[in-house]
């Protein structure tokens, strides 16, 4: 059953609408190489980022799946409290280096990292969050962007590039479901549980403008993969300083007593100010 803080998470993150104010109330600069941040997650006192590092990018293509598969370093990075860089996690092999997003399921922290092209290959990880022991789970044959576990119903969600698909397998990877994302809001970046087959997901979407610019529309939305529908959606249209939408990348969600807070880190170490986990009260 849902504990009364799930619930309270839930609820608080349904009432969030357009018209929904943010207020930042805390700032961590990371003072490391970050690169360029996918997912995070809080364990055990830590904060979890998982991060890839671009040593070839890949060769673009008007059909993503038909990049070339380029080369690099995943990462997650171990915080402490004020930020500092305990441990640097590498994952992945070959040209599967690519992190996406992550959840902590109270056991494992779970870490999908995928070649960086649409319709390629996964491997899935845990990290154990005491002694940072990881271990492969599982293989999947596409581009796997985010992973959770659901540890009430023993599930484990995920979707692939962009989320255009999301699926369902058993903890030992077997197939259970998969179905197309009826949204075309957002792209799904970054999940976390929020209660047995509850999923708050987050990400963004790039929007041209008359004048040749891109606008960066960043959104949420509250998704039940058992029963193949989108609950809610918001859009969120809160920047950082270096221009990013806060849903870009890395998001975590909290509620304490007087409300919502949302965490996210939407800015690349090279970008203006490098990166920063920034925090914001819902008021």
């Amino acid at each position: 059953m849902p504990t009364p803080a799930i619930e309270r998470l839930a609820d608080a993150v349904s009432a969030l609408d357009r018209r929904s104010r943010f207020e930042l109330v805390d700032e961590i600069r990371l003072d490391f190489p970050t690169h360029h941040p996918q997912g995070m997650a809080f364990a055990k006192g830590l904060t979890f980022l998982s991060s890839v590092e671009i040593h070839k990018a890949p060769r673009p293509a008007a059909d993503p799946a038909l990049r070339t598969p380029g080369r690099g370093t995943g990462h997650v990075f171990v915080l402490g409290a004020g930020g500092e860089l305990i441990r640097d996690i590498h994952l992945g092999e070959d040209t599967v280096y690519h992190p996406g997003g992550i959840d902590f399921d109270g056991h494992h922290v779970w870490v999908s990292v995928a070649e960086y092209r649409a319709g390629s290959r996964s491997i899935v990880y845990t990290i154990d969050p005491d002694a940072f022991e990881v271990r492969e789970r599982f293989r999947v044959d596409d581009h796997i962007g985010w992973i959770l576990r659901d540890p009430g119903l023993d599930l484990v969600f995920g979707g692939s590039w962009g989320s255009r698909q999301l699926y369902t397998w058993d903890t030992e990877g077997r197939l259970v479901d998969e179905w197309e994302n009826p949204g075309h809001f957002v792209d799904y970046q970054d999940a976390q549980l929020l209660g047995p087959g509850l999923l708050l997901c987050s990400g963004i979407s790039l929007l041209p403008q008359a004048d040749g610019t891109t606008l960066e529309l960043g959104g949420l939305a509250l998704v039940e993969p058992l029963r193949q529908r989108i609950t809610w959606e918001a859009p969120i249209s809160v920047f950082s300083g270096a221009g990013h939408v806060i849903t870009r990348n890395p998001v975590a969600v909290t509620a304490d007593e007087s409300g919502l807070l949302i965490h996210a880190a939407p800015d690349d170490g090279d970008d203006d100010g490098g990166t920063r986990i920034l925090s914001y009260r819902i008021i």
